[in-house]
């Protein structure tokens, strides 16, 4: 892939993604559909998924942003269900869709089988989350899910190498299997424990938010690298570091935040962008290698394969959802009662993704001379399990949740407890303020004094206000109408400091330097959307 095509793909992706926010369809799959579209149409080049880059380079960032994204506290509370689906179901379907490929496949080996399972195990949340988050769902539901994505992708890519051992004869047994997995795992945790304490006190005490976002984007790839070199998790790694950064973000000071959070945003939208419609665009190289294997008799494998691996999902949620409520009191009484809606919401969301395509691309084609067995039909497999996760559920998931009809987020509770926060801050504030005003060292005219009154109570009111009345002429509440008057009167002085600049009356320096000021002025106006956007 030269220079020119790479731009294509991320000026291409990136289009289609933006142009799937103002549909109802989910970006990553209008992405797939565009993706297997191109992929057939003349002028359109060959754009093969390389494992070597998507693994080391392409999966730390995704993983690092989401980390960092995710709630430690949340997290750490839903331990148990994160933990039996990011382990405890990665491991039962890599066994279970190995036995069924194994005794499906005529003459396919039982290890290249396991392989198969590995590659295809691990759910890719980025698509659930996001529609789980657009359509509202309750919180713990949002946070099992993302946290599955954050670790099921260690336990597939070891449980693919111990699998893949196997399969090239170099005698691994189930007990080296496990040895292994554990040395994994236990060895990418120690990494990004290691990692992280340095890291923090590093991103607290440089100056400059520059190089602190510098520092930030090369994190992940530090993390991961690092746990590799000593034949760790690389992925555990990254996700301890990103969870400890995330959960001590407040610490960083507010440039660097600002910074940090349009960064990971761009970079998380390309990637994502990205790497979705490569998927799409990998059909030709996987039609193309089917080799022995009749398109007719891989397609009916695939569906057998695919149908497989949704029911395994089910099989293993709800007993994992039910079971430890009925045999344990303390679980009933630690952790809330579900009903059967919510397991079927999380079964439904296994979706595959770029993931279990770049392991499977990273299946060796012979080792010592060695071909692998049948390792373009598990490329195959691997392919059409992806696609079909990603259109069938990924297009069924939102009208299934509108049916179940789950109560979701309580907006008028969550502004409730917004409003009573900012009260209690804005009341430390004014203590704070006082007793600062009290010392000659801080004396300031009365003016001064009285705009940080005014700023800080404009904070505290502004959250209540957004519950009070509605205009009956704008339907703005008295908040919106705050912003958009702002936003005016900011406008206006942006276009005399232009009419200004090209009076030469100031030159382009001055006028960029009153212009971040004014930046700055209406970010503190704007608050951000849902959808990360300002209104």
């Amino acid at each position: 892939m030269d220079a020119l095509q790479l731009v294509a793909l991320v000026a291409a992706s990136t289009a289609v993604a933006g142009l799937a926010r103002r549909t109802p369809v989910p970006a990553p799959l209008l992405l797939v559909a565009v993706g297997l579209v191109a992929a057939y149409l003349p002028g359109v080049p060959d754009y093969t998924l390389d494992p070597h880059i998507v693994l080391p380079l392409v999966l730390p960032p995704l993983l690092y942003t989401a980390a960092v994204d995710s709630s430690y506290l949340d997290l750490r509370a839903n331990i148990r269900p994160v933990a039996l689906l990011s382990v405890g179901y990665v491991l039962f379907a890599t066994v279970a869709v190995g036995w069924l490929a194994y005794a499906l496949v005529p003459d396919l080996p039982l290890t290249a089988a396991l392989v198969l399972g590995a590659v295809v195990a691990p759910p890719d949340a980025v698509a659930a989350t996001a529609i789980a988050r657009k359509l509202g769902l309750p919180g713990r539901i949002t946070t099992i899910l993302q946290g599955e994505s954050l670790v099921n992708d260690a336990t597939a890519i070891t449980a693919y190498k111990v699998a893949l051992a196997a399969a090239v004869g170099e005698g691994v047994s189930w007990a080296g299997g496990l040895w292994e997995f554990a040395l994994a795992a236990v060895g990418g945790i120690g990494v990004g424990l290691v990692l992280m304490v340095p890291i923090h006190w590093l991103r607290t005490h440089l100056r400059e938010a520059l190089l602190q976002n510098t520092l930030s984007l090369l994190i992940p790839f530090i993390a991961y690298a690092a746990a590799e070199q000593v034949h760790a998790s690389g992925v555990l790694a990254v996700v301890v570091v990103g969870l400890f950064l995330g959960h001590k973000n407040w610490k960083v000071d507010f440039a660097t935040r600002l910074q940090e959070e349009a960064v990971w945003k761009m970079v998380a939208f390309v990637l994502e962008s990205a790497v979705f419609a490569l998927i799409g665009l990998q059909l030709p190289f996987v039609v193309q290698g089917l080799g022995p294997y009749g398109i007719g008799e891989a397609a009916w494998y695939a569906i057998g394969v695919f149908v497989f691996v949704v029911v395994v999902r089910f099989v293993w949620v709800f007993p994992a959802t039910f079971l430890p409520r009925w045999l344990s009191p303390k679980v009933r009484s630690r952790e809330p009662g579900v009903d059967w809606k919510a397991p079927v919401i999380v079964g439904w969301a296994g979706m595959r993704g770029v993931v279990s395509l770049a392991i499977a691309f990273s299946i060796p084609i012979a080792t010592d001379g060695v071909p692998f067995p049948a390792r373009n039909l598990v490329l195959f497999l691997t392919f059409t399990t992806v696609i079909g996760t990603l259109v069938v559920q990924g297009l069924t998931l939102p009208p299934l949740i509108r049916a179940l009809r789950l109560p979701g987020r309580d907006r008028v509770q969550d502004t409730l407890a917004e409003a009573q926060a900012q009260s209690e801050a804005s009341q430390a504030a004014e203590a704070r303020l006082d007793e600062l005003l009290a010392d000659e060292r801080n004396a300031l005219p009365g003016p001064l004094a009285d705009r940080l009154r005014t700023v800080m109570e404009r904070r505290r009111n502004a959250v209540w206000e957004r519950l009070g009345t509605v205009n009956e002429l704008t339907g703005e509440t008295a908040d919106d109408t705050y912003r958009r008057l702002a936003r005016e009167m900011i406008d206006a002085e942006r276009e005399v400091f232009v009419r200004l600049r090209d009076a030469r009356r100031i030159d382009d320096e001055m006028m960029r330097t009153l212009l971040r000021r004014l930046d700055l002025e209406e970010a503190a106006a704007y608050r951000e959307t849902d959808q990360g956007r300002l209104p």
